[in-house]
């Protein structure tokens, strides 16, 4: 008696361009517009709150503001560079360190919030304007994409460790929060340099700063 044939499945099927950037364009409006759901425990998980003083937790929220929007902006660069990444091996990798960059907005946000406060209204601009710049630095190549995954991480953890300091002392919850980010963030650096990121030229460099000090500015406020 002959075996029966297999019911093999259809291969996937590959994505045109067209859908890939609705795929984008889905991924970005989740980020943006929705609550973002973490795949990890909270950081902050069993810390009682201990910032009362109404001063010190608008000061501590603005700063959680400027993290979750910078979170917002680094997973839309990601987003940017995966989708022109011509190395499937690097693309999922980017794809990867935004799903951490998920996390983190899951946790920036709902710290923002047991704060009483709110996320930046200005995070769809923070959203598209990165989405470009990372569509932008995958088209140049493989290798100059993961020196902006490099760059923006070393300013990143700069930044955090800079927050470290800012935040109010008793801020346990929030201290917890930005640490774990920190390490999380000098990993992927790592990792980009592994994967052969180049170092970008001084003048990018000195306007990815100058970009980053106008989001952190406006986002601390509004």
């Amino acid at each position: 008696m002959s075996a029966m044939p297999r019911n093999n499945p259809p291969p996937a099927r590959r994505l045109s361009l067209a859908d890939r950037l609705i795929q984008e364009i889905d991924r970005g409006l989740r980020t943006v517009a929705a609550a973002n759901v973490s795949a990890r425990p909270f950081p902050d998980q069993g810390v009682a709150e201990t910032v009362h003083d109404p001063a010190a937790r608008r000061h501590a929220a603005g700063l959680m503001r400027v993290n979750h929007a910078g979170e917002i902006a680094a997973q839309a660069l990601y987003h940017g560079q995966a989708l022109t990444a011509r190395n499937p091996v690097i693309r999922e990798q980017l794809l990867q360190a935004a799903r951490d960059e998920t996390d983190h907005l899951a946790w920036c946000e709902r710290r923002v919030r047991d704060l009483d406060s709110r996320t930046s209204l200005f995070a769809p601009l923070w959203y598209v304007g990165s989405f470009a710049i990372g569509a932008i630095a995958g088209i140049s190549g493989d290798r100059t994409s993961l020196g902006f995954v490099i760059e923006t991480e070393k300013q990143v953890v700069e930044h955090l460790e800079a927050h470290l300091h800012e935040l109010p002392p008793d801020d346990e919850r929030s201290r917890r929060i930005v640490a774990q980010m920190k390490e999380d963030e000098d990993r992927h650096a790592g990792e980009a340099r592994k994967g052969g990121g180049i170092n970008l030229p001084r003048p990018i460099r000195a306007l990815m700063r100058r970009t980053a000090r106008i989001m952190t500015t406006t986002a601390y406020r509004v």
